[in-house]
């Protein structure tokens, strides 16, 4: 896997699930996919799994999701999490705790973050997120 993994935040998948959705970032979505280099975490599947309409939908949805690399929210992904939160609280950021969980498991594991979220790009300015480069 010469680029590594790419953990694909929620903001990504719902363009990417979209028919009105961007082009360029549903393309990269499908490249990540078909290359076998797409990842998640169980926050991602949370947030994904609320938008289901039906049973049947939830459930495809999920197994879909599972099948993908998974890097776990660990006792200290939460800790970094928290450490985050406090820091950039401290700084006058307010930016949603779902986002400081996400940025931690990229910081914890080898990969990059795919996303759309004008969060994610506030917290690159003050954390050394590592974010795959949008086309």
């Amino acid at each position: 896997m010469a680029d590594g993994w790419v953990l694909i935040d929620t903001s990504a998948w719902i363009h990417a699930l979209r028919p009105s959705g961007n082009p360029l970032l549903r393309e990269q979505v499908r490249h990540l996919l078909a290359e076998g280099r797409a990842a998640t975490c169980e926050m991602i599947i949370l947030e994904l799994a609320g938008g289901t309409r039906t049973e049947g939908e939830y459930q495809e949805f999920c197994e879909d999701l599972e099948a993908l690399e998974q890097f776990p929210v660990t006792a200290s992904v939460w800790k970094s999490a928290y450490r985050m939160a406090h820091t950039l609280q401290r700084r006058g950021l307010s930016i949603p705790a779902t986002d400081h969980l996400i940025a931690s498991v990229v910081l914890s594991y080898p990969c990059r973050l795919l996303h759309r979220d004008k969060h994610f790009d506030l917290l690159a300015r003050h954390v050394p997120l590592p974010v795959l480069a949008r086309r």
